[in-house]
């Protein structure tokens, strides 16, 4: 806690008396991000610093394994925020964003680490479809390191396909004004991949180079004639 009084004390005296026109007007006008940024809540995991965003310009949500629930009549925190950020602030692009050596993905292989969280455990059943994947589609002598990614990857795209199922995110698709981005950041080399939808595969993210997306943003409806 020293360390952390330390830094508020830090941006008191030296940071924020540089930065509080920008602060004034955040208040002022309110918040606008540019995009709702869903992460895991592994403290070597920060959207702000992988991004380089300052304050005001990401919405974010962290959880254990960067999971979104499907939707349900049932509130919950991811739920509510994925609303808030569609509605009301009116964001663009959604990134769910995993990342390598996820404690969350290691804990999905190993019942016994989990037998003193059932929360964990119950919160982690979200990521059953990425699991039951990654233990019938590919090798069965991966090791457990690769084991970890493999899940942690598909875990982004099982993420996603809950994510359509958000009724605010649905509607914010097909009216063609929202984007959804599959995202998985290595620690360890500091490189990002990005869920391409169209090739159904993870790729770097290059300088100077075409994001690509895993749902683009399009306008669609199922009955087109009844559309002006």
């Amino acid at each position: 806690m020293d360390t952390l009084i330390q830094g508020i004390s830090e941006f008191r005296g030296n940071v924020f008396p540089g930065q509080k026109a920008m602060y004034n007007r955040l208040v002022r006008d309110g918040q606008q991000p540019k995009a709702l940024f869903i992460a895991c809540a592994d403290s070597r995991v920060s959207p702000e610093h992988i991004t380089q965003s300052g304050p005001g310009e990401l919405f974010v949500c962290r959880n254990a394994g960067n999971i979104v629930p499907p939707f349900s009549q049932v509130n919950g925190g991811v739920s509510s925020a994925i609303e808030y950020a569609v509605v009301a602030l009116g964001v663009n692009d959604i990134v769910i964003c995993g990342h390598s050596d996820c404690g969350a993905m290691k804990g999905m292989s190993d019942a016994k680490a989990l037998e003193a969280m059932p929360s964990v455990a119950a919160w982690l059943r979200h990521s059953q479809a990425a699991h039951k994947i990654v233990c019938e589609a590919y090798p069965a002598d991966m090791d457990p390191k690769t084991h970890a990614r493999a899940l942690g990857l598909e875990n982004v795209v099982v993420q996603l396909n809950h994510l359509r199922t958000h009724p605010s995110v649905a509607a914010g698709l097909a009216k063609g004004e929202l984007r959804l981005h599959g995202w998985f950041f290595e620690i360890e080399s500091g490189e990002v991949l990005a869920y391409d939808g169209e090739g159904s595969r993870f790729i770097s993210l290059e300088d100077g180079e075409e994001l690509p997306v895993a749902l683009a943003s399009s306008r669609r409806v199922s009955a087109p004639g009844l559309v002006g």
